[in-house]
């Protein structure tokens, strides 16, 4: 295993290599979500009627610009969150299985969950600033709008508008269900990929290497979808929303779910699953093979003492 810190790079150069891929599919996602907002069905028009009309419809107006609206905002996130979910996932298990079990090697599945929570949640706490200037990049639209339209130049601009109109508290307006979001996510991502792995390997004999760490990450990719699209709705709504259009995420929820039904917190669940899958995936897999890379590194550079320290 690498070190803390080299964890923490190796992660999130894997995520900034799988967002350049499945963006386009965040941007869809985001506009799904935000369509027919607080509308009953019969109000609500449908600009984006599915993930492939939506990209269609974005490529067409907008070109593929439109489609990655956000992205340096999008790697800056990436590097954060995963760089904290996967540089902290390890060190986290380790601690908390020593603690109770004496022993580090102790696999735990409740233990696994709560490490891939606390991972996440830290990530999705210090990286929510730049989530929520990407959301309001990407549900911009000058041909399509859908929900509170927000007009920034660049990231940088977005940052800037928001700390001048709404100061810190603007910038972390979100926050909260982005932790619940997130810790959902990463409570399911990583335990069910080393479960799906480990089991792999018992069962069905394979050998570490890309074939199975795609089909452990595939598998988690599924589970992760299911679990985090409702918290992942209410997140895109408060991130987007300006004033005080929702007093909290469970307003959010409430309001959704009474004016437009329960299936509103599953709005662009196939553009969702159409991202994560393969992000999860390019994560996962790209990160196997930055953690060898890293380590590979660390051996020729640094001491044992010092690869301790950090």
């Amino acid at each position: 295993m690498s070190t803390t810190l080299g964890s923490f790079i190796a992660g999130g150069i894997a995520a900034c290599g799988a967002v350049t891929v499945t963006h386009g599919f965040e941007t869809v996602k985001i506009r799904l979500q935000l369509q027919g907002e607080l509308q009953t069905k019969k109000e609500a028009p449908r600009l984006y009627r599915g993930v492939f009309h939506g990209v269609g419809v974005i490529l067409k107006n907008e070109g593929p610009k439109g489609l990655l609206r956000g992205l340096g905002c999008a790697y800056v996130y990436q590097m954060v969150l995963n760089g904290c979910r996967l540089g902290f996932y390890e060190p986290t298990r380790k601690a908390v299985t020593q603690a109770v079990y004496k022993d580090s090697s102790v696999q735990s599945f409740s233990i696994n969950l709560f490490s891939g929570a606390a991972s996440g949640v830290l990530g999705a706490a210090a990286g929510s600033p730049f989530f929520l200037v990407k959301t309001r990049l990407q549900s911009y639209s000058p041909f399509l709008p859908v929900g509170t339209q927000h007009h920034y130049k660049n990231a940088v601009d977005g940052m800037r508008q928001i700390y001048k109109n709404e100061g810190v508290k603007g910038l972390y307006r979100g926050v909260a269900p982005a932790m619940v979001r997130t810790g959902f996510g990463s409570s399911v991502q990583l335990p069910t990929y080393f479960f799906a792995k480990r089991n792999m390997i018992k069962h069905f004999d394979m050998k570490e290497g890309t074939p199975l760490h795609l089909m452990s990450s595939t598998v988690s990719g599924f589970v992760v979808c299911c679990f985090m699209h409702p918290p992942d709705t209410v997140m895109s709504r408060m991130y987007n929303q300006t004033g005080n259009l929702y007093k909290s995420a469970f307003d959010c929820l409430y309001q959704t779910v009474k004016t437009e039904g329960i299936l509103a917190v599953y709005k662009g669940y196939f553009a969702h699953l159409a991202r994560i899958l393969p992000h999860t995936i390019l994560t996962l897999t790209l990160a196997e093979q930055t953690n060898k890379l890293m380590r590979r590194f660390e051996d020729k550079v640094l001491s044992r003492e010092l690869k301790e320290k950090i």
